[in-house]
């Protein structure tokens, strides 16, 4: 006789049929790299959440920096912080819109596994030096596919590594062309979830840190965000919900195409307009360029020492058949904010 647990999957895929018509079902997944037997307690989204909750790069982004440099207080957000806003956002609303929320969550909680020590001062100073390039995504999806599990990697579903490799934006306007393509709403949930949490608690770090005061936001953004961290967020979130409704399938008589994860014009403008002033006042003042200076030459500093003493690589990059240039990069981009200064110290680098 079966023991009883081993229904549990099927009860949870059976309650996946009550979703949207347009939720990705975990049933219905596009499969993994490697074949393997399914849980017997939990759905293919639910395990590759968990893997990803309990991968080393899950835990090294609470000692990976957002916008300040290995901040000294207490409250400033990290990248973990970070991610867990991400995840909660982009659940609520999943749950609104009747998506699948474990999908939502598992890209959420990946999304920023391959981002470099000082956040993207250390992707632009390793996107210039590298010959392979960078960018966080492309090496997030590296970190699950290969370096994690003793280079066996996490071998998660494709809608899981699709949410993760395409959830960076370029530009300036999220909802334009640079807004590209994700194959599931769950993704497109999480690429907008990723604006919404690091917009606001940008925000409060700048506060926080006396970048800007409260009365230097322009006008124009509190009246339509509201002016505290739960206002904005709260305002944006109903907003998606509302303009993406259809993506709940109730009662739908249209053509049959596919609804959109989106925001309304004047909201879509308004986060444009915030983005551009954290930009000017924020992420290009003289207290966030002067450390981005100093985390640039520790970065440069540790890649090309590396490059030059290859011995000196940890164990896990110091062979194998993947080039020099690609193991320091990996090395260097797994490494968080405070042991790439103790690592440049100790190496005499700083």
């Amino acid at each position: 006789m079966a023991a009883p647990h081993t229904s549990i999957r099927l009860w949870l895929e059976g309650r996946e049929e009550s979703l949207s018509p347009y939720a990705a079902k975990s049933r219905l997944s596009n499969g993994r790299e490697r074949l393997e037997e399914p849980c017997p307690t939990r759905t293919a989204f639910q395990r590759d959440r968990d893997r990803i909750i309990h991968c080393k790069a899950f835990r090294r982004l609470k000692h990976k920096t957002q916008v300040f440099i290995a901040p000294l207080g207490d409250h400033y957000v990290t990248r973990l912080t970070h991610t867990l806003e991400v995840s909660q956002i982009a659940r609520s609303i999943a749950r609104g819109l009747n998506l699948n929320e474990d999908l939502t969550e598992a890209i959420a909680l990946g999304h920023d596994l391959g981002h470099t020590p000082f956040g993207h001062t250390g992707e632009e100073v390793l996107s210039e030096i590298s010959p392979f390039g960078f960018r966080h995504n492309e090496q997030s999806l590296r970190v699950i596919d290969s370096l994690e599990n003793g280079g066996r990697g996490l071998n998660l579903t494709s809608e899981v590594r699709e949410g993760i490799l395409k959830h960076s934006k370029s530009g300036v306007d999220v909802l334009g062309k640079a807004w590209g393509k994700v194959d599931t709403l769950e993704g497109q949930i999480c690429k907008i979830a990723d604006l919404i949490a690091y917009v606001n608690h940008d925000i409060d770090d700048a506060l926080r840190a006396g970048i800007i005061s409260e009365a230097d936001i322009p006008a124009s953004i509190t009246a339509v965000l509201g002016r505290s961290h739960s206002e904005r967020i709260n305002t944006v979130i109903c907003d998606v919900l509302d303009c993406s409704w259809a993506a709940r399938g109730e009662g739908l008589t249209g053509d049959g195409s596919r609804p959109a994860i989106a925001m309304s014009p004047g909201v879509n403008e308004t986060m444009n307009t915030l983005r551009v002033f954290l930009f000017e006042r924020v992420y290009n003042s003289e207290m966030v360029e002067a450390e981005s200076d100093r985390a640039k030459g520790t970065v440069r500093r540790l890649y090309e020492h590396f490059m030059g003493h290859e011995e000196q690589l940890p164990n896990e990059y110091a062979q194998g058949g993947e080039p020099l240039a690609r193991r320091v990069l990996d090395h260097v981009a797994g490494m968080t904010d405070q042991y790439a200064m103790r690592r440049a110290r100790d190496l005499g680098l700083s």
